[in-house]
């Protein structure tokens, strides 16, 4: 088995940063997907007008996130809820975030993790911390042989494309990310990005998953309706490899799982 283990903070992080990955796998037979949530998102936004409360936010986007998969066509085969509050996960006692992690990682010996590098992509401190528990779980049994723990993966924006997007948003009027805001996107070196994904194939099931977040679509994009732009905004994921080390000039990777079969 190809297992993938993907550890992420909030409801929707994964619709964003792995999705177009699973699509790809999803006839896969040897492809297995475990799926991490540190909190249910019951701290988050809610759309104007949209039918939640805070008191029932979290399950509500809970359930957006199973239909989200069930859109894509490729739902968890296992998905675990770790409960924490959302907004308060950088508060969490460290090592008994990363044993809450560790504890689904050492069960299901993941030949792939994903999770958040320090910058969060976001600069979310629930993204940070979640990721640097990832971080420390996956070294304990990192590997550079058999079927387990063999690379890491940090979720990334190049800073080509970053500044790509802002400087389209600027001229068309929209508001643009300030990379040193928290809660505002930011991008890395391109020369750090080891895994570039072509999504194109799969781009509208990766929309359909969007779509499914229905409490967020003010969070996600300016127009929720324009599916063709949306579209072609997650035609790529990008990834940088935490583990093991990359030498410098290394060629880019197509797929998180090559090179490791």
């Amino acid at each position: 088995m190809l297992t993938l283990a993907v550890v992420v903070a909030h409801p929707d992080d994964d619709a964003y940063g792995i999705a177009g990955t699973v699509a790809l796998h999803l006839d896969d037979e040897e492809f297995r997907f475990v799926l991490v949530h540190a909190t249910d998102g019951e701290g988050g936004d809610i759309r104007p007008g949209f039918p939640a409360t805070p008191e029932t936010l979290g399950a509500v986007r809970r359930a957006e996130d199973e239909a989200g998969w069930r859109a894509v066509g490729r739902a968890p085969d296992r998905h675990v809820w770790l409960g924490y509050p959302d907004g308060e996960v950088g508060r969490v006692p460290f090592d008994e975030l990363v044993e809450a992690v560790w504890s689904v990682l050492e069960e299901e010996q993941p030949t792939v993790v994903f999770t958040f590098g320090p910058d969060g992509i976001f600069g979310h401190p629930d993204h940070i911390a979640i990721g640097a528990a990832t971080d420390a779980a996956f070294a304990r049994a990192a590997s550079s042989s058999g079927t387990a723990f063999r690379r890491l993966l940090h979720g990334a924006v190049p800073e080509s494309a970053f500044s790509r997007w802002n400087e389209q948003r600027a001229a068309q009027g929209r508001w643009v990310f300030d990379p040193t805001a928290t809660y505002h996107m930011r991008g890395v070196p391109d020369a750090e990005i080891g895994v570039a994904v072509d999504c194109r194939p799969v781009a509208s099931r990766i929309v359909a998953g969007l779509r499914e977040h229905r409490s967020q679509h003010h969070v996600f994009i300016d127009d929720a309706d324009d599916v063709a732009r949306w579209e072609r905004i997650v035609t790529r994921e990008w990834h940088v490899i935490a583990w093991p080390p990359r030498e410098p000039g290394a060629a880019t990777l197509g797929d998180v799982f090559e090179g490791l079969e």
